[in-house]
């Protein structure tokens, strides 16, 4: 008969659905991508950017998200494609991303977290030398190459340091106050800008931003261009 279906048949529409299937399965995986922190960026596509707008607008209306973010959705997707690069909540990027002279930097708690969750080292210490409440009090971050097995020193920061650069006496400081959890946060930015660029993403570290604007030379000025 002419409408008689065959096995070959019922085969090949069996295999046109399953493909069909699979390819929407992957269409929603991408667009869940964003939700889930699999996909490398949410600019990767319009569908993942729609759907991190909409959880950036929404964040934004929250009274439990730091200040600087609160009302700016633009602000909070830039933390969403962060955290979703690191594969961290949104909140943990909020928290530790400040904004010094209008360039993001990490602070140095959130720089302790990112060496410790790196998975190139391991054995990750907060090491203290010289003598207490003295200018020889110092911090270091020591931790253990996974590849190499050989043991990283970070640079070592001392209050005889933090004076001469002029951390300890700037106004509202927190090194006269708690120097050992200043020296172990110092000690640890230090670390991650040296040995962990690519989990920093980049981007500057505690104190670094002050550290070069107070670098940098100023400019002289040609009295006789002074109208």
């Amino acid at each position: 008969m002419a409408n008689q279906i065959t096995l070959d048949d019922v085969v090949k529409e069996e295999a046109v659905e399953t493909k069909e299937e699979a390819k929407q399965e992957i269409v929603e995986i991408n667009d869940m991508d964003v939700m889930t922190g699999q996909s490398t960026s949410l600019f990767g596509s319009i569908a993942n950017f729609k759907e991190a707008y909409v959880m950036a607008q929404n964040l934004a209306k929250s009274s439990l998200i730091p200040q600087a973010y609160q009302n700016k959705p633009m602000d909070c997707l830039i933390a969403i494609d962060i955290s979703n690069r690191m594969g961290v909540s949104p909140m943990v990027v909020m928290q530790n991303l400040w904004v010094v002279r209008g360039v993001p930097s990490w602070s140095g708690k959130a720089c302790m977290g990112i060496i410790r969750s790196c998975n190139r080292y391991k054995n990750v210490k907060v090491n203290y030398t010289g003598e207490r409440d003295k200018d020889t009090w110092g911090c270091y971050i020591s931790a253990v190459d996974v590849s190499t097995g050989e043991e990283i020193r970070g640079v070592e920061v001392t209050i005889g340091m933090a004076k001469k650069e002029g951390w300890y006496s700037k106004t509202g400081s927190k090194w006269q106050t708690i120097p050992e959890l200043m020296l172990s946060y110092r000690a640890s930015a230090f670390f991650a800008n040296v040995y962990c660029p690519n989990e920093i993403m980049g981007f500057k570290v505690e104190g670094e931003v002050e550290d070069i604007a107070k670098a940098e030379p100023q400019k002289a000025v040609d009295i006789s261009e002074v109208k």
